[in-house]
């Protein structure tokens, strides 16, 4: 965006909400809420099953426990982000401070690089497990759970890099410091500087006779005598 800082406009500007949810950064953010809650949502429903050989449960993931937990902290986790995310979006154009802007923006790039690198992780992590999980009942039970929590953990990667690379996109925008010219400044810009008050005791350039020591010093004053010792 021409004249803007870090994507954004004048600092106290209005947000238009129709624009701001049309954003792509909004639309991301969206999906990859979406996509978490897809995620950890049918590991905590179904992703536990009873084992074959007790009533204990067992996570459906080759009844690896980790795998479970790490899907349902990798999800919660960027179910929470996206949120406070979408509440810095929204608030960011309110922002008046150029390195707390600055600040915004690279938290949002570290942490949607970070994260978009833990999907992938848990991406693979799902799968490699599943592809181990012998068949049995419980597994027919969890299955659909299972494969859709796998299959929204490659989209979330997705989402995310495609976060990484907005965020990258505003920081390379940079900044426009004219936008955060204050009040004071724009009004004063113009305005010439009062000139002294009258009885001020300087004097003005108008009643200046002529400038000092022009003239030939006398050494004797007429009238005046040098007295005799």
């Amino acid at each position: 965006m021409e004249g803007a800082s870090f994507g954004a406009g004048r600092a106290g500007a209005a947000l238009d909400p129709v624009s701001f949810a049309r954003r792509p950064q909004t639309l991301l953010r969206v999906a990859s809420w979406v996509f978490s809650i897809a995620v950890f949502g049918p590991i905590v429903n179904e992703g536990y099953v009873n084992a074959d050989s007790g009533p204990e449960l067992r996570c459906v993931f080759n009844g690896n426990a980790g795998a479970c937990r790490f899907g349902v902290a990798l999800g919660l986790g960027a179910f929470l982000a996206c949120a406070a995310f979408l509440v810095l979006d929204v608030r960011f154009q309110q922002i008046s401070s150029v390195r707390d802007r600055r600040r915004a923006v690279l938290l949002d790039l570290g942490f949607s690089g970070l994260w978009a690198f833990l999907w992938f992780v848990g991406f693979c992590f799902l799968t490699n497990q599943w592809q181990r999980t012998a068949p049995g009942p419980g597994t027919v039970q969890a299955g659909d759970a299972a494969r859709a929590a796998i299959a929204f953990s490659f989209f979330s990667i997705l989402s995310w890099v495609a976060l990484t690379v907005k965020a990258l996109q505003r920081f390379r925008l940079g900044t426009d410091m004219s936008l955060f010219a204050t009040e004071q400044l724009g009004s004063g810009a113009g305005q010439a500087y009062p000139g002294y008050p009258v009885g001020s005791g300087v004097e003005g350039t108008e009643t200046y006779q002529s400038p000092p020591f022009t003239e030939t010093l006398e050494t004797s004053p007429k009238g005046y005598q040098v007295p005799a010792y």
